[in-house]
């Protein structure tokens, strides 16, 4: 995915998501801190934000408490709508 466009990306399927985390801080673990993560990604499967959260789980030390997450397609098929009449203006 990466050195592809955003356009080529929404082209082919993908949708922006973007991920509210909450995590508890390492040396405080009654506090929570907040993350906003946001990719290109495909629904539902959803493998950038899941590798993403992965990584976060192996690599650092904040533990996640929860994950709400949106995903829009950006790109969507144009609306077709018959016109029956005509006004003209002069």
């Amino acid at each position: 995915m990466q050195g592809t466009s955003a356009f080529e990306l929404q082209l082919r399927g993908y949708g922006l998501t973007t991920a509210h985390i909450l995590y508890r801080m390492p040396d405080h673990q009654e506090i929570l801190q907040t993350y906003i993560w946001q990719d290109y990604d495909l629904a539902p499967d959803f493998p950038q934000m899941f590798g993403f959260l992965d990584f976060w789980e192996e690599n650092l030390d904040g533990p996640l408490h929860s994950v709400r997450y949106s995903h829009q397609k950006l790109i969507k098929p144009g609306e077709f709508r018959r016109v029956d009449g005509e006004i003209v203006l002069h």
